[in-house]
């Protein structure tokens, strides 16, 4: 619970409410899960198989998954977007954006959302037994890039999991998410941040509490009291 709601309610609410897809769908193992994002308006038209749900799934297993059981239902689109639930700060206009600038690019085989790196590669270090070398040669004639202050150093951008957006030929015809031509979608503030232990759980609560940002609306009232009855 996050903010009154199960934090999925901020993805589904948003990409809902952008207006630009023509089905909202959550793949999951979870039959709590599946009733939680129904209750939020997205569709769960079956569960995932287990073996595709654990910490070690990549997502083309998923998503082929998904994309071949909805075709065989008779439901192709050209286009898909991931929204992944632990990036609860990510809005309509965000999502909008993002497609708007993927459209813009013709040629292009997906978009993924990305932001500067807090840790630079360039510091980076591969330890074997007792020696360490850098993770990136520094280009000669150059100051060594650990000894260099970040400022200094290239810019360098991390993936963050808020969004991408892609051909669905992509999954089918090279079994791949990206594919060879990616445009970044720079996310703006904290539509990027990403929760993923109890650490980030309680700098998004120290966020909110600070109203250096605020939440997506949901529409619907909290499935709140009925989940937490329910266990």
């Amino acid at each position: 619970m996050l903010g009154g709601h199960p934090v999925i309610a901020y993805t589904i609410a948003p990409a809902l409410e952008s207006g630009l897809f023509t089905s909202v769908i959550v793949s999951t193992d979870s039959e709590d899960t599946a009733a939680i994002a129904r209750h939020y308006g997205a569709e769960v038209p079956f569960l995932r198989p287990a073996p595709l749900a654990d910490d070690m799934s990549p997502d083309i297993e998923w998503l082929e998954y998904t994309l071949i059981e909805l075709k065989r239902m008779g439901r192709t689109w050209d286009c898909f977007c991931l929204l992944r639930p632990t990036s609860p700060f990510r809005t309509a206009s965000t999502i909008r954006r993002a497609w708007e600038r993927f459209m813009a690019h013709e040629g292009t085989d997906s978009l993924r959302a990305v932001e500067k790196c807090a840790q630079h590669p360039g510091k980076m270090w591969v330890v074997d037994g007792d020696r360490m070398k850098p993770l990136l040669e520094t280009p000669a004639g150059v100051q060594p890039w650990h000894s260099t202050p970040y400022q200094s150093l290239p810019p360098v951008y991390v993936q963050n999991a808020s969004l991408e957006i892609a051909w669905t030929r992509l999954v089918f015809e090279g079994r791949t998410i990206a594919g060879d031509i990616l445009v970044p979608f720079m996310t703006e503030g904290y539509e990027g941040f990403d929760i993923n232990d109890p650490r980030d759980w309680i700098v998004a609560e120290h966020l909110l509490a600070d109203g250096k940002v605020t939440l997506p609306r949901v529409p619907q009232k909290s499935y709140g009291a009925r989940w937490a009855n329910s266990n």
